[in-house]
Order: C-alpha cells, then structure tokens, then sequence
C-alpha cells in the first residue's frame, strides 16, 4: 500500500493557502488562531511536517503570532542589556555603601575612645584607665 506524495511546492502551497484561510476566518476546520497546529491540520499535514520540513513557513506562522524567533532573541537581548545595566548600576551602588560603612565604623570607634576618655576625665568609677573597663 503506497501513498503517492505531494511535491514540496504543491505542499507549500497548500500550507501558504491554509494559513490564508485561517486569517480570513474560511478555514475549513473553523480554526481562529493561526498557529503551527491549526495551519497543519487546516493543510491535512503533521506539525512535524512544518517544524522539519518548511522552517520558513514555520518561521511565518510564529511572526504572523508575534513570536518569531528573531523578534524573541532581540526582545532576550535588549532585556539582558537591561539587566546588565541595572546590575553595574547596582554594583556601583554596593561599593559605595561599603565604602561609607567603612567610613562610619571608623568613625564610631574614635568617638567610641573619646567616650571612654571623657568618662575617665570625669571620674567614672567603671573605668580605671583608657579602654579598660571593670565589669
């Protein structure tokens, strides 16, 4: 039992007249949506068929959605270059706030000792010499 094939142009054809079908709203399988599954079946053939077979039509069927792949690589891309920038932006922020923490810590252990100094001055009975303290 052998099945005579259709020629690849004749198949394209069919696949380029389903799609149009569906997008006019006459498609004999009253499909709506045009996609890979609709088109295949509105053409009598396999989504395989499409995906393997004809990657333009394919590739037509996923613009005609807004999801070519060029348009979702360029979308990934220009959203990578988004979160790159924010990242550095980030960066640059995080070493800043180091950079000040540091500054304060500095700063809270000189006027941590010129506590301790002033205490001793005014005769604090816990502390008996600089930077010791009794418990």
């Amino acid at each position: 039992m052998s099945t005579k094939r259709k020629p690849a142009d004749a198949r394209r054809k069919d696949l380029e007249l389903a799609i149009s079908r569906i997008q006019r709203g006459r498609a004999h399988t009253k499909a709506t949506a045009v996609n890979i599954s609709t088109v295949a079946a509105e053409a009598g053939v396999t989504p395989a068929l499409i995906h393997n077979h004809y990657p333009s039509i394919a590739e037509r069927i996923r613009e005609l959605q807004a999801r070519s792949s060029r348009a979702q690589r360029d979308a990934k891309h220009d959203e990578l270059k988004a979160t790159k920038e924010r990242n550095r932006a980030l960066r640059e922020e995080l070493d800043a706030l180091r950079d000040q923490v540091a500054k304060l810590a500095s700063i809270n252990e000189v006027l941590v000792v010129e506590n301790r100094i002033l205490k001793a001055k005014r005769g604090d009975p816990k502390v008996t010499d600089i930077g010791i303290q009794r418990s």
